[in-house]
């Protein structure tokens, strides 16, 4: 009987000096899918590898041959001693390896819960896998479910519902407080990854204009020009301030870069326009103080550390929905497995009861010199027979291990039938 095995490591089970050591490049992942696909254990596999987790997911006959094969080509092919990594691998076999895909795909195994990028990860090393056609009917059919599922907990939970990263939360609070950014302008001061991260959240939601203000002016064009967006220097923040709605902030600054009194003076001009910061530096680059100046707010990274802490708390209530959903995508997909099983059993009876009925047919029309249209009559009989005796059989093969396990009836109706002679 061949079963669904899956084998790795992740971010739970092994320090990240391991991982890095252990992450598999495609020109890595084409050589380990080759390898292990030529071994007489595995008779489908597929790899996925990023920065959390290394993971090899088989369809295979001798389980325990099938797993050494695998860790043993993981080994050579990242030249890192077994004795190094052995006791950090977990194996999962049948339903619960096949409930450990959906809830990797589903981001539900996670180091941050939601997050988007582990599908599209997935859905990559499925391809390079049916490129190389080391993924066959069995993988494809349990990959199809797993983006279906992913896709369907996505849909109908909130798991990806809440802002769980700094720059997420802070566009997640300017909407908030403004009821949309679209057409708003934004001034980022900084122009490193955090910033980077912010201006993708804002091209979404739609605002007007980007303005990047950054120490190294380079650094600020590069940023501006990549997102559509405008640079300015330094010192012309404070002409800048006059005229956006949000500033974000993300400097590296050890000092404060606006304060209270630049701010003081601004607001006449903006006829008391309301002004939102937020200040996700550390240490911060806007002065708490400006919170005391009327229509201009400041947030800081403690004020975002909160929302999100409410937000995981938020995703890990949805996360169990998800896993509701998962324990009957898990069962509907061991009933197509066993159904699987079963039929090439149900197809050789069904060639055994119509060769013996065949043959006694033919043997009694011989006999009795029996004119066309009877012989049609036989044939119908025939039909109709062999239907009614594999009606019974066939029924209690399919029927999922209601009456026990279906490879014990399967053993039984092989013997009785002498299938295998």
């Amino acid at each position: 009987m061949v079963e669904i095995i899956l084998l790795g490591l992740n971010h739970k089970t092994a320090p990240v000096e391991i991982r890095e050591r252990l992450a598999v490049s495609k020109e890595e992942a084409a050589a380990m899918l080759d390898a292990i696909k030529e071994s007489a254990s595995v008779n489908e596999v597929v790899l996925f590898s990023t920065c959390n987790r290394v993971e090899i997911l088989m369809a295979a006959g001798d389980k325990a041959a099938a797993v050494e094969t695998a860790k043993r080509h993981l080994s050579e092919i990242k030249k890192v001693p077994l004795s190094q990594f052995r006791d950090l691998i977990y194996v999962h076999e049948g339903d619960e390896a096949v409930r450990h895909i959906f809830r990797v795909a589903s981001s539900l195994d996670s180091m941050m819960v939601g997050e988007p990028q582990i599908l599209g990860q997935i859905k990559e090393a499925y391809f390079n896998a049916t490129k190389r056609k080391t993924s066959g009917v069995i993988l494809n059919r349990l990959l199809h479910r797993t983006f279906f599922t992913a896709k369907r907990i996505r849909t109908e939970t909130g798991i990806g519902d809440h802002a769980v990263s700094i720059s997420y939360a802070a566009i997640e609070l300017a909407r908030k407080i403004f009821g949309q950014l679209e057409g708003k302008k934004v001034l980022l001061i900084g122009a490193g990854e955090m910033a980077e991260l912010a201006v993708e959240h804002l091209l979404k939601n739609r605002v007007k204009e980007i303005f990047v203000a950054n120490r190294t002016f380079k650094n600020g064009v590069e940023l501006a020009g990549r997102f559509g967006g405008s640079a300015i220097r330094f010192e012309e923040i404070p002409g800048f301030i006059l005229q956006v709605d949000i500033i974000i902030s993300s400097t590296g600054s050890p000092d404060i870069i606006v304060t209270k009194d630049q701010v003081k003076h601004i607001m006449p001009g903006r006829r008391n326009r309301p002004l939102f910061f937020i200040d996700i530096a550390v240490p911060r680059d806007i002065d708490p103080a400006i919170n005391k100046l009327n229509n201009a707010y400041v947030y800081d990274i403690d004020d975002l550390n909160g929302i999100i802490d409410e937000n995981l708390e938020d995703r890990n209530k949805e996360a169990i929905k998800g896993e509701r959903i998962i324990d009957g995508v898990v069962i509907s997909f061991r009933q197509w497995l066993d159904g699987l099983e079963v039929v090439p059993t149900i197809i050789e009876l069904r060639k055994k009861i119509d060769s013996i009925v065949t043959a006694e047919i033919q043997r009694t029309i011989q006999s009795m010199n029996l004119p066309e249209s009877d012989r049609e009559a036989f044939d119908r009989m025939k039909n109709a027979l062999i239907n009614k005796i594999m009606h019974h059989p066939t029924l209690l093969l399919k029927r999922d291990g209601c009456h026990g396990s279906n490879s014990a009836y399967i053993d039984i109706t092989r013997k009785l039938f002498n299938l295998d002679e």
